[in-house]
């Protein structure tokens, strides 16, 4: 994602942090005066700013374009966020249907609108769920958002098991298991690159 689309607010005090890494290093037993560490708290304040900046985006979602069309489907949307009970990354990919009433968004939107959420201290319930909130509060007839998650947090420590996650939120006619279900088929049925209809 291009830097000059973040909407740079005050959401983040890299002097302040800076300050409080360098104290947890020395928490940890280590050297923040090291040649290793000396620029640590300096680039970890620069990494924050960069992967929770979702917290000073606004709304991906307030243009549209008029067009008639049955549904709109984004698949394989890479996300990264942060768990926010470790503290650990969770990443995967992010799959959003919705079936428009008379007006699409542009295709970056939906990309764009699973970074405002993702880059921020996140569970991947509430992600899945913020996503299909804010796309239905946009009038559309219907959407689906499946979000597919690897965690660190869940691999690194506590069960250090290699499970994937999938949450699932639906809102409007997606209601309706039949059109629920021939939607996730687009979604998860290829056959050499192709999808089957």
């Amino acid at each position: 994602m291009s830097n000059k689309r973040i909407q740079k607010k005050d959401f983040i005090n890299k002097n302040k942090i800076e300050k409080l890494v360098r104290q947890l290093l020395i928490e940890l037993g280590e050297d923040p005066d090291r040649e290793g560490l000396v620029e640590t708290p300096r680039r970890i304040a620069d990494m924050y700013e960069e992967i929770f900046c979702g917290y000073g985006m606004s709304s991906e979602l307030n243009v549209s374009f008029s067009e008639e069309t049955n549904a709109i489907i984004a698949r394989d949307i890479q996300f990264y966020s942060m768990c926010e009970h470790h503290m650990l990354p969770f990443y995967g990919k992010i799959h959003i249907a919705y079936i428009p009433n008379g007006k699409v968004f542009g295709i970056s939107k939906l990309v764009r609108l699973t970074e405002k959420y993702s880059k921020r201290m996140q569970i991947q319930e509430r992600l899945t769920k913020e996503i299909a909130n804010e796309i239905t509060n946009r009038g559309v007839a219907g959407v689906l958002v499946i979000a597919e998650g690897e965690h660190l947090c869940m691999k690194m420590r506590g069960v250090k098991n290699n499970s994937s996650i999938m949450t699932v939120a639906y809102r409007g006619i997606f209601e309706e298991r039949d059109l629920r279900e021939n939607v996730l088929s687009l979604i998860y049925t290829r056959q050499n690159n192709i999808i089957n209809i």
